[in-house]
């Protein structure tokens, strides 16, 4: 099962500020065709309608869709096409000209210190394993989900429930194994086969079938998942196509133009794709052919998380969209089918083909690559000077490639493997540059290849090979990431000119969501807010979700700005807009509906319960708000990141010793995460503990030296503790972690006076001026130090 799973509450970046104060000295601290296709597009036209959201009722939806048996008669070999695709075989019954290898005979295996049996009786394909209650059950495959190169079985549940098997089947080797390798999960972990984590009504069934609904009952916590079709039929790309079977079957060779579909754009079709090839949360459950993929989904992007790489390759199970988004190929005009046949899906040319169909001799305007001399390997099917002898594509074969060095996807499309045995290729056609790897860890292409080799072997041949060629956007783009998520202020300028001159959309939203670390800084927000006039959707989302970290700090022509988005025309961006005004947002307003439809969709996750429950409290709704984040706390016992959450409601509440047992357990669950350590010392400072507020900032600086308050409040709580050196020590540091902060050489200011350190006193007050002009408390010390 491939997890289309939201952003992990451990990773997720926008928490609201924990309100617990601490002063412990001195400072205070191609053509296709659908059914009616919606309109879309890049358009920042606002919409002026206030009518409130409501899904259209599936029950009239799915009667307008034929099937895509229906289609066979007409289109027969675009049918044999998709019938044996992993779309025609994305989920289906077991069936035992396909399943009775992987049952008949029996078998076992064993994963971590668990044992998996998997059997046919009386017909029925059994999988023997771990249950509920961590016992051994046996469970009927009801269904299988995917192909090649492995199937999950899903098993009914109560409930109205389907879950996807760890246990899972190769059909190239005929062995099975666990999805998660010796991960050992047990019952009641959110991620085990049992558990919400494998959930097939959540995590698989949307991009499994042909216009599903979810259909999650809350208060039941029950699920009545309904669809048009199972599996990816013909009607998941094309749209309802009842209209169109009748409109043919009354007007046979009558050569009249068919009203009942029209042609989409080469976008339109990529969105289509992206609905189930990214790895995006959902807004509405509800997506079609022809709409906005912006109107349905909000989709991750390389940010301060581990979900991708700095240059945006994936890391994380993030699927294909994102990283292709970040392309220069996606910039320059490339889409899904232009690489991809339309019902097998398999790529239209094999190997290097597919890509000199582009890049080769007179074949488009796109860069003229002879790919000996470019990859300085030998390449198979070519002479030593880029030549083909022999130009029958037929004797291609991708299995007689004995030198894979050659071959175009190896460099720019490394593979990563997913569930045990499902290599994918990253789509972001990224460029090998060992000085990334050697800077930044981000790995490289070559010595993805030659592990026997060091960075500095692969760097010193990049070099000879490209030279200046290698200073690229590319490079550009993966540096300042890394610099941001290492928080060196000199990021800060190069993310202001990504944002406001960088061609390509992605990286615009990249350097939106990554300016949150300097989002207070007046310029930072003007310039974001300058921005709220971006053509593309992803950049004015990102930008919103960045500007609503200000909280009751934003200012009122930015607020205004931000209340203007409300009325925007693509829905990802009214729904952030919403979320960012929540405590005032009208719920029967079109955005305000959007939001609450979205909140409601995804509360049968805890990330959803964790939302909704900070939804509530923003609304001044504190029992509700509890409750919601007491459910997900109970749904995934092993989120540090819940515990994290609830220990601020707790806090804002005025619940202090209940916030501390929340940061306990957050920081016993995620042991080296410094933030949660950080808290940990706000919290003990507020009962009064200065000895196990020192202890856990000087774990949190060991663990993160660059965490900028935890080395501010340390600097406070060394002075409190008379180590005024150290206590100078830690400013420093914070300084250097944050150097626009006036409030931390003001405290240091303070320590050199009562040190009678006058020169490096004043020294440390200007400064503090210098970056906070208005700074009375500031101003005033200067004026005592300079009598």
């Amino acid at each position: 099962m491939s997890h289309r799973r939201k952003q992990n509450v451990d990773s997720h970046r926008r928490s609201t500020p924990l309100i617990i104060l601490i002063a412990l000295a001195v400072v205070t601290c191609v053509g296709w065709f659908v059914f009616n296709p919606a309109r879309t597009g890049s358009s920042i036209d606002t919409i002026r309608h206030t009518t409130k959201f409501r899904l259209e009722d599936e029950v009239k939806i799915h009667a307008d869709y034929a099937g895509s048996e229906s289609c066979k008669q007409c289109h027969e070999d675009a049918y044999n096409l998709w019938a044996k695709s992993h779309h025609g075989l994305a989920e289906r019954l077991p069936d035992a000209s396909l399943d009775k290898p992987a049952f008949s005979p029996s078998r076992s295996f064993t994963h971590g210190t668990q044992k998996t049996s998997t059997r046919e009786a009386n017909g029925r394909c059994e999988v023997v394993a771990a249950g509920l209650d961590n016992t051994q059950e046996v469970f009927r495959v009801d269904r299988v989900i995917a192909h090649s190169p492995l199937r999950q079985m899903l098993v009914e549940f109560p409930g109205g429930r389907w879950q996807a098997t760890e246990a899972a089947f190769d059909p190239r080797s005929n062995e099975w194994f666990n999805v998660y390798g010796n991960e050992d999960r047990k019952a009641g972990e959110w991620g085990h086969w049992t558990g919400r984590g494998m959930n097939w009504n959540t995590m698989c069934a949307t991009c499994h079938n042909t216009r599903l609904r979810k259909n999650y009952d809350a208060t039941n916590d029950i699920f009545r998942t309904t669809m048009a079709e199972r599996g990816v039929g013909c009607e998941s790309c094309h749209g309802p196509m009842k209209a169109h079977n009748a409109w043919q079957t009354a007007n046979k060779n009558s050569h009249a133009q068919d009203p009942t579909i029209k042609k989409i754009s080469r976008d339109q079709m990529f969105d289509t794709c992206a609905a189930c090839h990214s790895r995006r949360g959902e807004i509405t459950g509800d997506p079609k052919p022809g709409d906005s993929f912006f109107d349905h989904h909000l989709l991750s992007i390389t940010d301060e998380s581990d979900l991708f790489y700095a240059d945006g390759q994936v890391r994380d199970e993030d699927y294909e969209v994102s990283a292709f988004l970040g392309s220069r190929m996606f910039h320059k005009g490339v889409r899904c089918t232009d690489c991809h046949d339309f019902h097998s899906a398999k790529v239209r040319l094999p190997g290097n083909m597919m890509c000199l169909s582009c890049h080769g001799p007179g074949a488009t305007n796109a860069p003229l690559i002879n790919p000996v001399t470019h990859s300085h390997h030998k390449v198979f099917g070519f002479d030593a000077s880029g030549m083909m002898p022999n130009i029958d594509l037929t004797t291609y074969k991708p299995e007689a490639i004995k030198e894979t060095g050659g071959e175009c996807v190896n460099c720019h499309m490394p593979q990563t493997m997913y569930m045990q045995r499902h290599s994918r290729h990253d789509h972001g056609f990224t460029i090998p540059d060992p000085l990334l790897t050697k800077q930044f860890g981000i790995p490289n292409a070559c010595n993805r290849c030659h592990t026997d080799k060091s960075t500095d072997w692969s760097l010193t041949h990049v070099e000879q090979w490209y030279g200046d060629k290698m200073n690229r956007p590319y490079r550009t783009h993966a540096q300042t990431v890394a610099r941001a998520r290492n928080g060196e202020a000199s990021a800060r300028d190069a993310l202001l000119k990504m944002l406001q001159t960088d061609e390509q959309d992605y990286w615009r939203a990249v350097a939106a969501n990554l300016l949150e670390r300097w989002v207070n800084e007046s310029s930072v927000a003007n310039a974001l807010a300058a921005k709220l006039s971006d053509t593309n959707a992803l950049v004015r989302q990102n930008i919103i979700q960045t500007l609503a970290t200000l909280g009751e700090n934003t200012p009122p022509d930015i607020l205004a700005a931000l209340t203007n988005r409300l009325n925007d025309s693509s829905r990802n961006v009214r729904v952030v807009t919403a979320q960012s005004l929540a405590a005032t947002i009208d719920l029967d307003s079109l955005a305000g509906s959007e939001l609450k439809h979205m909140l409601d969709h995804n509360t049968d996750q805890p990330l959803g319960q964790l939302q909704l429950g900070m939804f509530e409290f923003t609304r001044g709704n504190a029992t509700n708000a509890l409750r919601h984040l007491q459910t997900a706390a109970r749904w995934d016992l092993f989120s540090p990141g819940i515990r994290h959450e609830t220990a601020i409601l707790f806090s804002q509440l005025g619940r202090t010793r209940e916030a501390l047992v929340e940061l306990q357990e957050a920081v016993r669950l995620a042991p080296r995460d410094a933030e949660f350590r950080f808290k940990l010392a706000l919290a003990w400072n507020e009962l009064g503990e200065s000895a196990k507020v020192l202890a856990e900032l000087e774990e949190a600086v060991k663990l993160d030296p660059r965490h900028a308050r935890a080395q501010y409040n340390l600097g406070l709580a060394r002075s409190a503790a008379r180590n005024p050196t150290g206590a100078i020590q830690a400013l420093l540091a914070a300084e250097t972690a944050e150097p626009r902060d006036a409030q931390i050489p003001y405290a240091r200011a303070t320590i050199h006076a009562q040190l009678g350190q006058m020169d490096a006193a004043r020294q440390a007050a200007s400064r503090a001026l210098e970056l906070s002009p208005q700074f009375t408390e500031a101003a005033a010390l200067l004026q005592q130090l300079r009598q």
